[in-house]
């Protein structure tokens, strides 16, 4: 799975989008200097971030002054005397704030992907303002009582229909937030956001530290064998930079299993990799995460019964696509049964392997990813080491990524060196139409760093609006290891899966056309904003995209088509396993916040065994992908309850892509039609009736177990017959759908 991180609107934000700031901030404390790089618009293009100008000192104060800001427009709007319209109350609160998301959209893109002390700080010390702030706007009973005027009347008012959804967003969103909560319910409910927001940013910080701290120190080289020179020059590097000249250090990237397992000969540094992986947030020290997570669970689970909710997932999904907790669930538990009797093939498989090689001993987790390396090299003649030389990244992201998007889009990108950046790696590239005319920015910052956030994801410095006047400004971030001084930039066709689906949201954020910003790009639902992501990971393999990208650095041949053969076959090798450990991390997120106030903290260990042995996956062989202790998604970046979100969207993004297939594939039409009814609405639709028009019939798990080689009743499909057998169980359908609240997307 990717992770996305995308900025929620201030005016209306999610307590788990930028929502994390102790008092309430008054105008005097807000005074900004006109020396601050955020005191006025970036007069960059596109308005871009200034950072050749911004210190890591000059976000406190821009933020600070900020809210205080939007409080004061917040305060006009209410101090009115005219009866409340349209413009003077909900335009008036969607142009708010502008102050405060320049600065925060800058500050949240550099404190996830390069942070420091000093924006370690401000983030901590802030959290409480920023929850005092959102709950000053939301709680607002003057507020609340011109939008529900509005919104009361709002069938009368000659509305245009993304009038209509904003109306309806802001009120549902309010009411949501505790609008209708009486004054010390109020108080409780602001106690526990600040609260809330206190931890989910010290959690944050934590798992930073936790993973630098749990990199893995090897003192001798022979111990790496199997590793490339490359990657032994990059554990070097690492090792260098922290001062351990002659070491080489394994750096952790935020999942369970690390890359390195997948080629590492020596059993015993492979087991301590994955136990370093492991363990890295139960040492029991300062980087320790288990109580944080168990006060945020329980918290959640008490701010759901003050909002007249069972539990936090009932609470979270009423405005998703799913819209019940059991439908998640019962879309989960379709997809169990088959999943779990591929896992069981595999770890036999697996298991032989490891006998016919003269292994004597029984299959562990940290061998899995080693031994089904050698089994696909068996079954498939197919070796990652002998593909990563027609991956070379650069080459990837320009004749690749790009390359699609002109033909599907007709996008045209052109290399800015002019823009600055917030670190020496970034690139930037100005978006274009077919006919020259400006889309927006892009940034891209692929190499991992011990002060970045471990995953993927895409996010916002500036946010598309007509109202506001501004094009979309958008990053991708990686974690790819950095080559050594003169080494290649290779990557595994994983990596390039991975670049192909983060610039999916990329391109949901470009195609935003929307007048009111709350409603624009992927401001949209969990289970909805994966899906263009997930569905534009299929242009990898296309057969006039992947031979455009995939040449060998060396000698310059395309990518023959017997090894596009073997990556075809071997496209659902080891399926079980990597669906499953993302099946078992999303059933584990909605255990934990399936809980109910009444049951009140729990002891993280115990929990998280009981939950993953309820799921029914062979989670022995097969861990989460996350442990509760680093699920950086559910505890810190706004995937509470909607871990299956990737799941779901998988199954959407299957369905979009078979009707591509049945309509000629990669054609400038079929791009057009999906530009148009899906990647530029943002959330001015429902999702259902939104997918459905474009996909002419509701999502079913069929197409997404043919992704995975899987029938409904557990059996793989026969090589022969993948292509051309599909599978249907039947449409998976949410209930009749009811608009989300404004501004509901944050981190991946």
């Amino acid at each position: 799975m990717r992770f996305l991180a995308t900025t929620a609107t201030i005016m209306l934000m999610s307590t788990t989008a930028l929502a994390q700031s102790a008092a309430p901030v008054t105008a005097t404390s807000a005074s900004l200097p006109a020396s601050n790089p955020f005191a006025q618009a970036s007069t960059l293009p596109f308005q871009a971030p200034p950072f050749d100008r911004i210190k890591s000192t000059d976000y406190a104060p821009a933020l600070i002054a900020g809210m205080a800001a939007q409080r004061a427009e917040i305060n006009a709007i209410t101090r009115a005397r005219s009866a409340p319209t349209f413009e003077n109350t909900i335009a008036a609160m969607e142009r708010s704030g502008r102050l405060l998301e320049r600065a925060s959209m800058a500050f949240y893109g550099v404190v996830g992907a390069n942070t420091d002390d000093t924006l370690q700080k401000t983030q901590a010390d802030l959290a409480p303002a920023f929850a005092a702030h959102q709950d000053a706007i939301n709680l607002d009973p003057a507020l609340f009582a011109r939008v529900k005027t509005l919104y009361d009347k709002r069938q009368s008012l000659g509305l245009n229909p993304e009038q209509l959804q904003v109306l309806t967003l802001t009120y549902q969103g309010m009411v949501r937030s505790g609008a209708e909560l009486s004054p010390a319910d109020k108080r409780t409910l602001s106690t526990y956001n600040g609260q809330l927001s206190t931890l989910e940013t010290a959690f944050q910080q934590k798992l930073l530290a936790a993973a630098k701290a749990g990199a893995l120190v090897v003192d001798d080289k022979a111990k790496l064998a199997g590793l490339s020179e490359g990657e032994i020059a990059a554990a070097a590097d690492a090792a260098k930079a922290r001062g351990m000249a002659g070491k080489y250090v394994l750096t952790l990237q935020n999942t369970t299993q690390q890359p390195e397992l997948a080629t590492m000969q020596d059993r015993a540094t492979r087991e301590a990799l994955f136990d370093a992986s492991w363990t890295r947030a139960v040492k029991g020290d300062a980087n320790d995460t288990r109580d944080t997570i168990e006060q945020i669970a329980l918290l959640r689970a008490q701010k759901a019964k003050l909002l007249s909710f069972p539990t936090w997932a009932d609470y979270v999904l009423q405005d998703q696509m799913a819209k019940t907790p059991k439908t998640a669930l019962g879309f989960m538990q379709q997809l169990g049964t088959p999943v779990a009797a591929e896992q069981r093939r595999e770890a036999a498989e697996l298991q032989a392997q490891i006998n016919a090689t003269g292994g004597k001993f029984q299959l562990k987790p940290w061998d899995w990813d080693y031994y089904s390396e050698q089994v696909r090299k068996a079954k498939y003649d197919l070796n990652q080491d002998e593909l990563k030389p027609y991956f070379e990244i650069n080459k990837v992201l320009t004749d690749g990524v790009f390359y699609a998007a002109n033909q599907l889009y007709g996008l045209t990108f052109k290399r800015r060196t002019d823009i600055p950046v917030y670190q020496p790696d970034v690139m930037v590239y100005e978006v274009s139409e077919a006919n020259g005319t400006p889309v927006g920015l892009m940034y891209f910052d692929y190499w991992k760093r011990d002060n970045k956030n471990g995953g993927a994801w895409m996010s916002n410095f500036v946010n598309q609006s007509k109202l506001i006047g501004t094009k979309p400004v958008i990053y991708n971030v990686g974690n790819f290891t950095k080559p050594a001084a003169g080494q290649p930039a290779l990557i595994s066709f994983d990596d390039v899966t991975t670049m192909f689906h983060e610039f999916g949201h990329a391109l949901h954020g470009l195609f935003a056309n929307q007048t009111y910003p709350s409603v624009s790009g992927t401001n949209t639902a969990r289970d909805f904003v994966e899906f263009p992501s997930q569905f534009n990971e299929h242009w990898a393999l296309d057969p006039k995209v992947l031979p455009h990208y995939a040449v060998n650095y060396r000698t310059g041949q395309v990518i023959p088509p017997a090894l596009v053969d073997k990556i075809k076959r071997a496209g659902t090798f080891n399926s079980g396993y990597s669906f499953g450990e993302a099946l078992a991390a999303a059933e584990m997120d909605m255990s934990w916040h399936s809980l109910t106030a009444a049951q009140g903290k729990q002891d993280a260990d115990a929990f998280e065994k009981q939950a993953l042995a309820a799921t029914g996956l062979d989670v022995a062989d097969v861990p989460p992908r996350y442990r509760s202790t680093y699920f950086l998604h559910i505890w810190g970046n706004g995937y509470s309850a909607g871990y299956y979100a990737y799941s779901w969207t998988k199954m959407l993004s299957a369905n979009a892509f078979n009707w591509f297939e049945q309509h000629g594939g990669m054609t400038r039409a079929n791009g057009q039609r999906f530009r148009d009814m899906i990647l530029s609405k943002g959330h001015t639709e429902d999702y259902a009736p939104m997918f459905r028009a474009f996909n002419g019939a509701d999502p079913q798990v069929g197409p997404l177990l043919k992704d995975l080689g899987l029938n409904a009743d557990g059996s793989r499909i026969a090589p022969a017959a993948a292509a051309t057998t599909p599978v249907s169980d039947g449409p998976v359908t949410s209930p009749a759908p009811a608009k989300p609240a404004s501004g509901g997307k944050s981190g991946k």
